[in-house]
C-alpha cells in the first residue's frame, strides 16, 4: 500500500485539518450559546472563559492552517499546466476537468467557489475569537454583538462545509496526485 506526497498533503489538508475544523464547531456553538444566551444560568469562571477563548483561537488557527495548506500547497498542484502535447492529463487536475464537458462544471463552479469561499472560515473565526476575548460574558447583555458572533460562527461553518464538499468532489473527479511514493505497508510475496 502506497501513497504519493501530493496525496498525503491533500489528505492532511482535507481529512485531517478540514474535518477537525468541522468537528470543532460543535464545541464552539455549544459553549458560546450556553454562556451568552440571555436567561442562561451558567456564568463561566475566569479560567473557563480563558479556556473558551483558547478554544476559539485554536479554531481560527486551524482554519488558517487548512486554508493556507490548500491555497499554497494543494492549489498550485491543481492548477499545474501540462507541457504542450500532453495527452494524459491525470497529473493535471484542472486541465483534466476542463477537458470534458461532463466535468468542466466541477472546475467552473466547484473550484471557483471553493477557492474563494473557504477564506470566509478563518476570517470569521478570527473575528469570533477576538470578539469573545474582548467581551466574554458581556455578550449576554450586548444582543446585537451576540447575534453578530453567532452569525460569524454560522458563516464560518457554512463556508467550511461548502469548501469541504467541493474539495471532496473535486478530489473524486480529478485527484491531485504525484510526487515521491510513500510506502505505508508492503504486501506479502507469493
Amino acid at each position: 500500500m502506497e501513497i504519493t506526497v501530493r496525496d498525503l498533503v491533500t489528505v492532511v489538508h482535507g481529512m485531517f485539518f478540514g474535518a477537525l475544523l468541522l468537528l470543532t464547531f460543535t464545541g464552539a456553538a455549544a459553549s458560546l450559546y450556553a454562556m451568552s444566551a440571555s436567561g442562561s444560568g451558567w456564568t463561566p469562571t475566569s479560567s473557563q472563559q480563558r479556556a473558551i477563548t483558547i478554544y476559539l483561537i485554536f479554531m481560527a488557527l486551524l482554519a488558517w492552517t487548512t486554508v493556507f495548506l490548500g491555497a499554497y500547497a494543494v492549489y498550485p498542484w491543481y492548477r499545474a499546466i501540462p507541457p504542450a502535447g500532453t495527452h494524459n492529463l491525470a497529473a493535471y487536475p484542472q486541465r483534466l476537468l476542463m477537458s470534458n464537458s461532463l466535468t468542466v462544471g466541477w472546475h467552473d463552479i466547484g473550484m471557483e467557489w471553493k477557492e474563494h469561499l473557504a477564506w470566509f472560515a478563518p476570517i470569521s473565526l478570527t473575528a469570533v475569537a477576538y470578539l469573545f476575548s474582548r467581551y466574554g460574558t458581556q455578550l449576554r447583555s450586548l444582543r446585537p454583538l451576540r447575534h453578530a458572533v453567532f452569525g460569524l460562527v454560522a458563516l464560518a461553518f457554512a463556508s467550511a462545509c461548502i469548501a469541504g464538499f467541493f474539495g471532496a468532489m473535486l478530489n473524486k473527479n480529478a485527484a491531485v496526485r504525484g510526487g515521491a511514493q510513500i510506502i505505508i505497508m508492503r504486501g506479502e510475496s507469493r
